[in-house]
């Protein structure tokens, strides 16, 4: 081998120098031809093109914003008022804003299009037929630019025909077929709102109860069919992949059971999910985490810090997203202070709780409201139903403990003061709860220190009106639910008023609300296995439609 590289050597020193001269003279000349015959005829083009180079890899870019990872959606309240990134099934119904490119699909109205901006929405069909040429930039000439800046085709006629290289075709993501699947979605939405709704032989939503029924029952079949959640396997019980069961917390347990054996919605590839599941328990983490009595949140933040940490690192999604696609479950009063944890999951991720507080932050564009359950027993069985409106001869009815600054309010003007209402701190013995809520008209529900309050849904149950005493409190399920229509809304201003309020609505109005309550019942009731429209697929339902308000963009 030695000998070789001398030989080399001496072959390039004494044989060839002239020959290496000779080259060292050609080199810049062919280098020149080269270019020509790749960057086109005129080399006073150069410049600009280099500048498109410069422009095509900055579009390309990643960026550490949200917007330009995530679109984000907005649609207008029942006030008409834009709120963004909700869409609540309302009278209008579907609308997207594209903050990185400054483009809107408006709220739909009898007077607007699906789509405002200059470049309507791409169907699924036209993604799949995208190109690469599509995605690519032209010069001055018309030439198309490639990745690395330089052209494709010769478009000079002036030195023959065009040179046109086969285009290669721009092979679509499984993201980006989703995306296509969604637009579809939301304008299958909109249309069902002035449409024939789908027969059912399970059931049929209808009523004044729904903002829009046929847009919810639209929106609901297409979960069905489409909707797809990956729930990270990382962690250990007893404080991830488990819940309560048998408490006023029980729906962090209930709904995390439910989403881990359920094969309808559940996906083992994170590629097919449209949504990824946090599946901590906030009230374990309480019991087995933090320290009785300390004050001290720094352990639950950091477990639900490293988690998300961890899961960022193994997985691509979270990052990708900032977590805009990823939610968690909390039935516990901190499960807020949790989220506050990690920074994104305050700001971007679906967060379902069941202190749905809007001055503490809870955003109903992004949040779900999570009706909270006391499942005793762990099931429903001898707490669901009634009597019918006319053999209900208490006006309302209230009992518990003094929390909160609500309640005293309401003990102080009403405790054991009227015959009609029965205001009580604790039930006389022998008295049974539910019956006295069967046979109460109005069933009242003051927050207590947080804003939920497991009456309302047990005043469902028991087919007694719902009296929502609370304020910055945002009902379960409101973007599709229609409260007034079922339920009596009373500020805590007005708690001293609260006879003559409920005395002025007529019989005709309460039986209308006592049948409503009836029906509206199903949506929340807890079935092991879950049944459709029950309260596990409305939760679903919700993430469903907050998923659905989002564009999530691949992370270059």
């Amino acid at each position: 081998m030695g000998g070789g590289r001398r030989n080399y050597g001496a072959w390039l020193g004494s044989n060839s120098c002239s020959s290496v001269n000779l080259l060292l003279l050609m080199l810049p000349l062919m280098a020149l031809a080269g270019l020509v015959s790749v960057w086109g005829p005129n080399p006073f083009n150069w410049n600009s093109v280099a500048n498109k180079r410069v422009s095509w890899s900055s579009l390309n870019a990643s960026s550490s914003s949200l917007n330009s990872r995530v679109t984000t959606l907005e649609i207008p309240d029942s006030s008409g008022k834009q709120r963004e990134g909700v869409l609540d099934l309302r009278s209008r119904v579907v609308v997207a804003v594209d903050d990185a490119h400054s483009k809107k699909e408006k709220a739909i109205s009898d007077d607007t299009s699906f789509n405002h901006s200059s470049t309507p929405p791409l169907s699924v069909q036209a993604i799949h037929s995208l190109q690469l040429s599509d995605f690519l930039e032209k010069n001055e000439t018309g030439e198309i630019l490639n990745f690395s800046g330089r052209t494709n085709t010769i478009m000079n006629e002036s030195y023959g025909p065009p040179i046109v290289k086969q285009r290669r075709e721009r092979k679509i993501s499984i993201l980006e077929r989703m995306e296509g699947k969604l637009i579809h979605v939301r304008a299958a939405i909109r249309e069902a709102r002035n449409g024939n709704q789908t027969q059912d032989s399970d059931y049929v939503p209808v009523g004044p109860m729904y903002w829009n029924a046929k847009a919810f029952q639209r929106s609901y079949i297409e979960m069905e069919k489409q909707f797809k959640v990956f729930v990270y396997e990382e962690g250990e019980p007893p404080v991830f992949h488990n819940g309560p069961c048998k408490s006023i917390y029980a729906m962090e347990g209930n709904f995390i059971h439910a989403i881990e054996i359920n094969k309808q919605f559940r996906t083992k590839d994170p590629g097919k999910a449209h949504v990824f599941f946090l599946p901590f328990s906030v009230a374990m983490m309480v019991q087995f985490v933090y320290q009785r009595d300390s004050r001290d949140f720094g352990p639950i933040r950091k477990t639900a810090r490293d988690y998300v940490n961890l899961i960022s690192t193994r997985y691509p999604y979270w990052n990708r997203s900032l977590g805009a696609d990823h939610f968690m479950v909390a039935c516990h009063d901190w499960g807020p202070e949790t989220s506050f944890s990690v920074p994104y999951m305050y700001k971007n991720s679906i967060r379902v709780l069941c202190n749905a507080n809007t001055s503490e932050g809870f955003n109903p564009a992004k949040d779900v409201s999570f009706p909270e359950i006391n499942l005793q027993t762990g099931t429903i069985n001898g707490f669901v139903g009634g009597p019918s409106a006319s053999r209900r001869p208490i006006l309302a009815f209230f009992a518990g403990g003094v929390h909160g600054p609500i309640r005293p309010i309401l003990l102080e003007h009403w405790e054991d003061k009227d015959e009609d209402i029965k205001v009580h701190k604790y039930l006389p013995k022998g008295v049974s709860y539910y019956e006295v809520m069967r046979k109460s008209r109005y069933c009242l529900c003051p927050s207590g220190y947080e804003v939920a309050s497991p009456r309302v849904v047990e005043a469902i149950y028991t087919g007694c009106v719902p009296v929502l005493i609370s304020d910055h409190y945002v009902p379960p399920f409101s973007d599709v639910l229609n409260w007034k229509s079922f339920s009596v809304e009373v500020s805590v201003k007005d708690i001293p008023n609260l006879k003559n309020i409920l005395m002025s609505i007529s019989s005709r109005q309460y039986i209308r609300k006592q049948r409503r309550v009836a029906q509206i019942r199903r949506h929340f009731e807890v079935h092991y296995p879950p049944k459709r429209f029950d309260v596990f697929h409305m939760i679903l339902h919700s993430v469903w439609l907050r998923r659905l308000n989002i564009k999530v963009h691949e992370d270059h």
